[in-house]
């Protein structure tokens, strides 16, 4: 959770929704298959048997600058490089449009590869 004070008040930014919103950025990206779980987040889509909007998006910072953390996977022969660079600056776009809070690096992690 960001929070941070202006001359109207407090703004407070939930985790959930940085995660609704880097996830449905980073999905629109060509070549983009969908997000892989991390860690608890993997446990915890198996327990529970559904997807989460957190589902292999990790964010961190405060209201000054953000850092993002991704794990991707991604459509087999595509070009990795063009991929990432592609969700780097549609991620760090629409967190800097919508928030005003400017991210400072966005870490795309390719997990797996995909035939769809």
């Amino acid at each position: 959770m960001i929070k941070y004070v202006t001359h109207l008040g407090e703004i407070t930014i939930s985790q959930s929704y940085f995660a609704k919103l880097i996830g449905d950025a980073a999905s629109s990206c060509y070549g983009v298959v969908n997000m892989v779980p991390k860690g608890f987040q993997w446990f915890r889509s198996k327990l529970f048997r559904r997807h989460f909007n957190d589902t292999g998006i990790r964010v961190s910072g405060n209201d000054r600058s953000l850092t993002v953390d991704l794990h991707i996977s991604v459509m087999y022969g595509m070009n990795l490089g063009a991929i990432s660079k592609s969700i780097i600056n549609k991620v760090s776009y629409v967190v800097e449009d919508a928030t005003g809070i400017k991210v400072d690096r966005v870490i795309v992690h390719v997990d797996k590869m995909s035939e769809e």
